[in-house]
């Protein structure tokens, strides 16, 4: 591998093909048509019938009058209908609005009504949440309903319809149409050839407000298949056919699809599709799958320090574990290694960081040069700065303030609102653009980046964001709530676990019925991730000299240092 300037901060300069992330497959399929590209319960798709079954879902979107520049959104886990359609919204030069399968009704709703999308592709089992959410959309939506079982293996299939899948052929309802059943008719279009355009949104993924609705992230083209090399050039090892990931991060999320789904289809390496986690799932699965690569978030490696279907199992086949999503405890990364070893993988975990408004990581942990509690060091073409907070200026090294960065996989911007996207990318006197992190951290004499805190309220459960003043709003609507306040408390199974305090109006009894009616507002309005895992009534709540509720007060009582 090319020598790494540390104290720069960069490696040689990659040369980004001008090609959309469609073209990128097509390319490796030509290259080696019959290799797996991804694995489904033991089925496998090789590369020419991916493309097939790409081509296929481009012609039926086609065929439904989805145009170039024309919004489709998936609201999927990880099936294999989740990857062609993705792909296939490539193809024709449309935009992939991805959203999580879990998504609250209201939240639905949002998504639809921001992006304008005309078209949902959902599972059956989630198709009635979605239906209801429609009710409120501005425009006409019709759902694409996918079923589970039509990409299950023979011997799975009958199984899952008699114990799970019959209780969803009542779906979809009359207007709607069953995906496979309309990817089997022969649509006789000529699919448009979409064109590379560094400028243009090929994908919205979604980043909470810190007090409003969520921001449509809009990424290009370019910001996918940079963070694909910058990635496989990070990793210092060589991505080939042959080589496979164990893919449980949703594609929802900037992590599954950037570095779990793209970096890996677009070198030949298979991808083997989990559309949720499990421990005892993955487990089976590590042992008997044998992958070579596998990502996640701290809480995924949690959970493995505890299968107990790995117990004396050999780990030799693992070559690369890849964190990101959360920060990694530095006890955690040691039970982790030592885990490791005592399993015959010959590896240590490493640590990413990074946003969805760079796509995914932006800097990684060298394979073998890790530094206690460092994140690691910025990608080929990717510069770290550290500024003094609320300016541009530049901080001393080991001088803490607002992690800032530039580079080729910066978003374009936020969906439709352009005061975020300016608070968030900035010009410097350098004349680039810089993305703003809201993160605080440092950088040491040799490029090392240093994690330290966030800048704004935010938890972080399971890998996924939750922004305690959207819920806290949600909550203080309920009838005789006074006031709320959500916090992240350490959890050692999810980081750290959602917890409400909420104070009552006088005269309102602190009740289970009144938790219950609290918790059924929140089920409307937030993703289940999100939710509470406890509500507690007090009399009241600290506050700041100003009035407002002191959090911090409350953070310090309950995650004492």
């Amino acid at each position: 591998m090319d020598t790494y300037d540390y104290k720069n901060g960069v490696r040689r300069h990659l040369d980004y093909p001008e090609l959309t992330m469609y073209q990128m497959i097509a390319r490796i399929a030509s290259k080696y048509p019959n290799e797996p590209a991804y694995e489904f319960y033991g089925k496998e798709t090789k590369y020419a019938q991916f493309l097939r079954n790409i081509n296929r879902a481009a012609s039926a979107l086609t065929a439904l009058g989805v145009k170039q520049g024309d919004p489709v959104t998936i609201c999927m886990p990880n099936l294999p209908q989740t990857v062609d359609a993705f792909y296939a919204i490539s193809r024709i030069g449309a935009i992939a609005n991805m959203i999580h399968p879990l998504s609250a009704q209201e939240e639905i709703t949002y998504y639809l009504n921001v992006s304008g999308s005309k078209y949902i592709l959902v599972p059956d089992m989630f198709y009635e949440k979605v239906h209801e959410s429609l009710k409120e959309v501005d425009h006409e939506v019709t759902i694409l309903c996918a079923r589970m079982q039509d990409q299950l293996p023979g011997m799975l299939k009958l199984p899952y319809i008699l114990k799970e899948g019959r209780k969803y052929l009542k779906y979809p309802y009359k207007g709607d149409i069953v995906w496979q059943k309309y990817l089997e008719q022969n649509h006789a279009v000529k699919l448009p050839e979409a064109k590379f355009d560094k400028t243009r949104t090929a994908v919205i993924l979604y980043s909470g407000g810190t007090t409003g609705k969520p921001k449509g992230v809009c990424l290009s083209d370019l910001n996918f298949n940079a963070c694909a090399m910058q990635a496989r050039e990070s990793i210092e090892m060589e991505f080939r056919p042959g080589l496979s990931m164990l893919s449980c991060m949703p594609m929802f999320h900037g992590f599954g699809l950037g570095i779990n789904i793209h970096t890996i289809l677009i070198y030949g390496v298979k991808s083997i599709l989990m559309p949720s986690f499990n421990i005892k799932t993955y487990a089976k699965m590590l042992k008997e799958k044998k992958p070579n690569f596998i990502a996640g978030v701290p809480t995924i490696f949690e959970a493995l320090l505890h299968a107990e279907d790995l117990e004396g199992a050999d780990l030799s086949f693992l070559m690369g574990m890849f964190c990101g999503g959360d920060s990694l405890p530095v006890e955690l990364k040691r039970k982790v290694d030592d885990f490791l070893h005592e399993h015959h993988a010959n590896i240590q975990i490493r640590e990413g960081y990074g946003l969805t408004e760079c796509v995914t990581a932006s800097c990684l942990t060298p394979r073998d040069n890790y530094r206690e509690r460092s994140i690691g060091v910025a990608f080929p073409d990717t510069v770290y700065d550290i500024v003094r907070p609320g300016t541009d200026e530049s901080l001393p090294v080991g001088e803490e303030g607002e992690i800032v960065l530039k580079g080729p996989t910066l978003m374009l911007g936020y969906l439709h609102n352009e005061e975020e996207t300016a608070k968030t990318l900035r010009k410097r006197s350098d004349g680039d653009t810089w993305l703003y992190t809201g993160d605080s951290g440092y950088m040491d004499e040799d490029g090392y980046v240093y994690f330290a805190r966030r800048m704004k309220r935010m938890i972080i459960t399971n890998g996924y964001n939750v922004y305690p003043e959207i819920l806290e709003n949600e909550i203080d609507r309920v009838d005789g709530v006074l006031l709320s306040c959500v916090l992240g408390i350490k959890d050692t199974r999810r980081g750290q676990k959602v917890k409400a305090y909420v104070v009552l109006e006088d005269g309102v009894e602190k009740t289970d019925a009144k938790k219950q009616e609290i918790m059924d507002r929140l089920k409307k309005s937030v993703a289940a991730y999100a939710l509470p895992k406890e509500i507690e009534f007090r009399d009241d709540l600290p506050r700041t000299l100003v009035g407002k509720v002191a959090y911090h007060v409350l953070e310090e009582q309950e995650n004492p240092q």
